[in-house]
Formats: C-alpha cells, sequence, structure tokens
C-alpha cells in the first residue's frame, strides 16, 4: 500500500536540518524547493519507502514552528527501520539527543527515541503498525 500521510516539519535553519538528517537518521532528499531568501519553502526526504516534508519557519497561515522556539513539542513521528540497534548508533554518533534507549517493548517492538538538532522528536523501532507485528 502506498503511503497516504506525510508528516510535515518547519525547521529555523532548514537546510542544516535535511543535512542533519540524512547524516543522522539516513534521509536522502527527494526534493528541495528553495524561497527567494535562501529559505527552504518546502523539501522532500525519502526513507525505506517512506516520505517527511519540511520547511523553514515563517510568517504563514500554518503557524508552524521548531519546538526549540515554542519551548516543547506537540507532535512526535515514528519511523520504522530493520536495524534498530545500528541506527540508534548513527543518530547518537551524530549528536542526536537520545532519551529513551533501544529496549524491547511489551507490545513486541525494539526501538528507541530521541531530539534532533530543533528539538523534534522522533522514534525509531521494528513495529510495523500495518501489520500489527
Amino acid at each position: 500500500m502506498p503511503q497516504t500521510i506525510f508528516p510535515a516539519l518547519r525547521y529555523r535553519d532548514a537546510p542544516r536540518a535535511i543535512e542533519w538528517l540524512g547524516l543522522a537518521f539516513g534521509f536522502r532528499p527527494l526534493a528541495v524547493h528553495t524561497g527567494p531568501d535562501a529559505s527552504v519553502a518546502h523539501a522532500e526526504l525519502a526513507l525505506d519507502g517512506g516520505i517527511v516534508m519540511l520547511g523553514s519557519v515563517k510568517p504563514d497561515a500554518y503557524g508552524a514552528h521548531s519546538p526549540r522556539e515554542l519551548g516543547g513539542i506537540s507532535q512526535s513521528l515514528y519511523v520504522w527501520v530493520a536495524d534498530v540497534d545500528a541506527h540508534h548508533a548513527r543518530a547518537a554518533a551524530a549528536g542526536a539527543e537520545v532519551f529513551r534507549p533501544p529496549e524491547d517493548t511489551p507490545y513486541g517492538s525494539r526501538e528507541y527515541s530521541c531530539r534532533d538538532l530543533e528539538g523534534h522528536v522522533w522514534s525509531f523501532g521494528n513495529y510495523r503498525p500495518e501489520t500489527g507485528a
């Protein structure tokens, strides 16, 4: 089944975020559209068949900000990865703020959680919601 939900995030320094998300989490840019002021108007990053979108923080109808700007979070993302421990090692080496190290859960997943460079919360694990396993 094709992906039908596409998370969208805002970053104060979106160009740096795109580079860091590749280094730390393995995302690769599919599209990056810059604005007139070198901001990122829209970007699409892929990882193992999933896509997340992002852009620069800007005054617009969405009013979206980086968690560090707001002093808290209002959402988080969960991403399936095949090798949780290797992914955790990569993210930690790149400076991800790991606040829940890899662990086995009661529902059969191995996963960990961290914050990216601007405070967005990411969880990575081997649980696949569409299959229940």
